[in-house]
C-alpha cells in the first residue's frame, strides 16, 4: 500500500507544482477539489430547478419538453441543460480526485476515518443520482440505461416479479414510470446534501466556497463548453426496437459495458467489494500513535482561544473541574477527534518562551512534542549559530525536508504543524537566541496539511488573529517560504536571498524583552 500511496503523492505533487506556476497557489483547483465538488453541486442544484420548471413528466411528453428546452431555447434551457450535463461531470471528475489525493496524502487514517468513510457513500450517491438524469430524458440512451439497470437489479433476489419487464413493449409503461424516476431524481439530492455536510461537520471553519476567482474562471469554462458543445439527446426512446449504438457518457455510464458482458452478480460483488475495501481502508493499515494534546489546569485560563484555533474541532470548552474561581472556563481534547497538530499549542497565550518563574507549561501542550523542548532547542540552536546572517528555520514536517539546509548560520527546527509555534517564539530567536532572522515554512499556501496551521501562523504575524507577534519585531527579519514537500529547492533559494538581504541590512539585534514574571498571563 506504502508504494502506491507514494506514487500517487508524488503524482499529484507534480501537477500541483505546475498550475502553482501558471495559476498561484490561491487559484490551484488541487488544492479546492473539495470545495469545487461543493460549487458543481449548487450549479447543478440550480440549473436543475430551472430544467425541471419546464420538465413535462409522461411517456411522449418527457422527450419533446426536453427537446423543446433544448432548442426552441437554446439560450436559455439550451444553456441551463448543457450547464447541468457538464457541472455533473465536473462533480464526478473533482469527487474522484479529491478521494485519490487524501488517498495518497494519507489523510484517511487515524482520526481522519471520518471523513473518509462518510466521503464514500457519495461517490455512489452522486453516480445514482447521475443514471436517473438520464432516465428522465426518455431517448434511446435513456432507454438502454433502463433496461440494463432494471435487468441488474433482477439479479437480487428484491423483487418477486423481474422489473425488467416494464421495458419490453410500450403497453407496459406508464407515466408512473417517470414520476418514479423524477422523484428519485429530486429525494436523493436532498440526501446527498445531508451527507456533505456530515463529511465535513467535524472541520472546523470547513472549506466548502472555493476563491472567488476560480469559481469565476471555472463557471465561464463550463459556460463556454454549454455554449459551443450543447448537450444533445438521442433519437425518442422506442421499447419496439432495441439500441443498436448509443453514446455513452464515460464520467456516469463506464460501469454498463461491463453489464453487457458479465452476469449481473458479478458487477454486485465487484462494486460490493470495492466500497467494502474503501471502508475498511483506514483500519487495514497500521495506526500510528498520535501526539495527542493535553490540558494543564494549573495553567489554563479558559481563554478558549485552543478551541477557536483547532482545525478538527478536537477542543471543547466546558466549566472548570478544579474549583479555582477565578477562571469559568476550561479547555477538553476530544482525543478521537485530536490529530496531534499543535495549532493549540501556538494559540495558547501561555506558552510564550519569556517566562521564567513557572517554567514553561503552557495550558494546553503535546505529550511528545513538548513546547519547552522546542525552546531548549531554540536555544542550543542559538548556542551553535556562527557567522553572517544567523537563521533559524521553523518547519513542518509536512513541508521541505530541512535536514539538508544544515550550516554554520542555518539552524533548523521542525514541528508538527507551522501553526503550532507560538508567534512569540520568533521574538524569542530573536532577542535570545541571537538569530539574525527567523525564516517559516511548511506546506503550500492553500494547501496546509492540518488545513488552517498556514492561515493563522500568517494572521499571528500579521496582527490579526491572537496570541499577535509583538509590533517591536522588525518584519524585515521574518520570511515565509510555503513551498510544500517537494519545494526543497524553492527554500534554499528563498533562504539564500533572505539571508542576502540581512546581510545587507546590517540589522543590529534587538535588546532582550524583559523576562515575564507572571505565572499565567490574563486571557
Amino acid at each position: 500500500m506504502g508504494p502506491i500511496r507514494q506514487l500517487i503523492k508524488r503524482g499529484f505533487q507534480g501537477v500541483e507544482g505546475l498550475f502553482d506556476r501558471v495559476l498561484g497557489s490561491t487559484w490551484n483547483p488541487f488544492y479546492r477539489l473539495g470545495a469545487l465538488g461543493w460549487f458543481f453541486f449548487w450549479i447543478v442544484t440550480v440549473s436543475g430547478v430551472y430544467l425541471f420548471i419546464f420538465f413535462d413528466s409522461g411517456i411522449s411528453q418527457a422527450y419533446r419538453s426536453v427537446e423543446h428546452l433544448t432548442n426552441a431555447q437554446w439560450y436559455a434551457g439550451g444553456i441551463m441543460r448543457s450547464l447541468h450535463r457538464y457541472a455533473s461531470d465536473a462533480l464526478v471528475v473533482v469527487m474522484m480526485l479529491h478521494l485519490l489525493r487524501e488517498f495518497g496524502i494519507g489523510r484517511y487514517r487515524g482520526v481522519g476515518w471520518f471523513a473518509w468513510f462518510t466521503g464514500i457513500p457519495l461517490i455512489w450517491l452522486v453516480f445514482t443520482i447521475g443514471i436517473s438524469g438520464y432516465w428522465i430524458v426518455w431517448d434511446s440512451l435513456a432507454q438502454y440505461i433502463a433496461i440494463a439497470s432494471t435487468e441488474w437489479l433482477d439479479a437480487l433476489p428484491l423483487f418477486g416479479e423481474p422489473i425488467a419487464r416494464n421495458f419490453l413493449q410500450p403497453t407496459t409503461l406508464t407515466g408512473h414510470f417517470f414520476s418514479i424516476v423524477v422523484f428519485i431524481h429530486i429525494a436523493l439530492p436532498l440526501i446527498l446534501l445531508a451527507v456533505m455536510w456530515i463529511h465535513v461537520h467535524r472541520h472546523n471553519r470547513p472549506k466548502i466556497n472555493p476563491p472567488r476567482g476560480l469559481a469565476i474562471g471555472t463557471l465561464a469554462v463550463l459556460l463556454a463548453l454549454a455554449a459551443v458543445f450543447p448537450a444533445q439527446s438521442h433519437p425518442p426512446a422506442d421499447l419496439t426496437m432495441v439500441p443498436a449504438a448509443v453514446n455513452l457518457d464515460w464520467f456516469y455510464l463506464w460501469l454498463y459495458p461491463l453489464l453487457d458482458r458479465y452476469p449481473g452478480l458479478a458487477i454486485w460483488g465487484l462494486i460490493g467489494g470495492t466500497t467494502v475495501g474503501l471502508l475498511a481502508l483506514p483500519w487495514l493499515t497500521f495506526k500510528q500513535q498520535r501526539p495527542l494534546a493535553a490540558v494543564d489546569l494549573e495553567n489554563c485560563n479558559g481563554c478558549s482561544r485552543c478551541f477557536s484555533d483547532c482545525p478538527f474541532s478536537a477542543i471543547r470548552m466546558a466549566p472548570r473541574t478544579d474549583g479555582q474561581t477565578a477562571y469559568v472556563q476550561q479547555a477538553v481534547v476530544d482525543p478521537d477527534r485530536c490529530r496531534g497538530c499543535g495549532n493549540c499549542v501556538g494559540a495558547c497565550p501561555t506558552a510564550t518562551p519569556f517566562r521564567r518563574r513557572s517554567g514553561l507549561r503552557p495550558g494546553i501542550d503535546l505529550g511528545t512534542r513538548p513546547i519547552a523542548g522546542v525552546r531548549d532547542e531554540v536555544l542550543a540552536i542559538g548556542e551553535k549559530l556562527s557567522g553572517e546572517s544567523r537563521v533559524i528555520v521553523f518547519g513542518c514536517k509536512h513541508g521541505p525536508p530541512l535536514d539538508s539546509l544544515a550550516a554554520p548560520g542555518i539552524g533548523t527546527i521542525t514541528l508538527n504543524c507551522i501553526g503550532m509555534l507560538p508567534p512569540s517564539f520568533i521574538d524569542f530567536a530573536l532577542a535570545r537566541a541571537g538569530a539574525d532572522g527567523v525564516m517559516l515554512t511548511g506546506c503550500q499556501q492553500g494547501n496546509c496539511y492540518h488545513r488552517l496551521g498556514i492561515d493563522w501562523m500568517n494572521a499571528r504575524i500579521a496582527c490579526e488573529r491572537d496570541p499577535y507577534l509583538r509590533a517591536r519585531v522588525p518584519r524585515e527579519r521574518i520570511a515565509t517560504c510555503w513551498a510544500g514537500a517537494a519545494g526543497l529547492k524553492r527554500l534554499q533559494t528563498d533562504l539564500a536571498t533572505f539571508r542576502l538581504q540581512l546581510a545587507e541590512s546590517s540589522t543590529p539585534a534587538d535588546q532582550a524583552p524583559p523576562l515575564a514574571e507572571e505565572s499565567k498571563p490574563n486571557a
